[in-house]
């Protein structure tokens, strides 16, 4: 993959397991947030799905969609878009009922400073959009920042692990899950809460972070010594087959890669690509943000993308020149300002 058409062609490659999760579930798809990163993916994987399964399924973009290029094509391959700013009552309450919702609705980046916005919708919006799907099946995109940080030998914390989460990005998103949780248990609405850490897609991500550093040969900071990535195509697949695991309670499933990846293995890694050196700094703490995904393995199967395919993949495209979004994970944040 070397351009960009080539690179959301494959995100957007249906397995035979998604066609057939989707084919169990009643009703059209609602994508709410869908302008964000992982957001146009998703809706072309969940087209391309239902086109190849012959199912009977309307597919709803909903996002500001300050970008008319990114809604016109949305609109090419058959998704419906509509323009909404969801923290306007009267346009949420305009929105069509569905029976799935897929909720990706939310602010990370610039939340110190703007730490009232983040909470509103983070903690505030959730509540609103719980109340108008009360009837619906709910995706709610979460984050594995929720979670403490856990020592390396630990495996990551599970979904048995409580949340404590450090800043006020992460504490807004722990909000998100319980404003969602209580509507769910007041409703009886099923829903899933999907915690994500790092999704990566060759414009942007941790992979592609490190890829550059060493391809400039900037140093690489060691202290969050290790991460788990997982490739947004799969990362989107689970979302959508996870509307097959909705329940209320909510159901409460981690999506990563299987791997506790050091960064300095993969910053090495990319170095051999390169036929350069990698430059480190500082060493490895003991404990980091990680994430054990073993139950949504158990229900999706493992990625279908390896560990080692992403960093062939993101080396090429580093090599090529290819199209890099200015949208930076901070994965290396261990205090919770974003």
């Amino acid at each position: 993959m070397i351009t960009v058409t080539e690179l959301e062609a494959k995100l957007a490659e249906p397995s035979n397991a998604l066609i057939n999760d989707l084919a169990k579930v009643k009703g059209d798809i609602a994508i709410l947030g869908v302008g964000g990163k992982m957001g146009p993916s998703l809706a072309k994987l969940a087209r391309n799905a239902i086109l190849e399964g012959g199912l009977s399924k309307r597919v709803i973009g909903i996002s500001r969609f300050s970008d008319d290029l990114a809604r016109r094509e949305l609109e090419d391959v058959g998704i419906e878009t509509i323009a909404c700013d969801l923290l306007n009552d009267q346009d949420l309450m305009r929105l069509p009922n569905v029976e799935n919702v897929i909720y990706m609705a939310g602010n990370k980046f610039g939340t110190t400073g703007k730490e009232s916005f983040t909470w509103a919708m983070n903690t505030y919006l959730p509540g609103r959009v719980a109340e108008k799907y009360k009837d619906s099946r709910i995706v709610v995109f979460s984050s594995g920042n929720i979670y403490p940080f856990t020592t390396i030998g630990s495996g990551g914390a599970d979904e048995s692990v409580m949340p404590e989460p450090i800043g006020e990005y992460a504490q807004s998103c722990l909000g998100r899950e319980r404003i969602f949780e209580y509507h769910a248990l007041k409703n009886g609405t099923p829903m899933v809460m999907y915690r994500l850490n790092y999704a990566i897609d060759l414009r942007y991500g941790v992979l592609l972070e490190l890829a550059r550093a060493v391809y400039e040969g900037r140093p690489i900071n060691l202290t969050m010594g290790f991460a788990n990535v997982i490739w947004q195509g799969d990362a989107n697949a689970m979302a959508l087959r996870c509307l097959t695991e909705c329940t209320s309670p909510p159901n409460l499933i981690n999506i990563t890669g299987p791997e506790t990846m050091s960064i300095r293995w993969a910053g090495s890694e990319f170095a051999k690509r390169f036929g350069k050196a990698a430059i480190f700094e500082g060493t490895e703490s003991e404990t980091a943000l990680l994430n054990n995904a073993a139950k949504s393995h158990q229900l999706f199967g493992y990625p279908s993308v390896s560990l080692l395919q992403m960093i062939d993949w993101t080396a090429e495209w580093i090599r090529q020149g290819g199209k890099i979004l200015n949208k930076p994970t901070h994965f290396q944040e261990r205090k919770g300002k974003f």
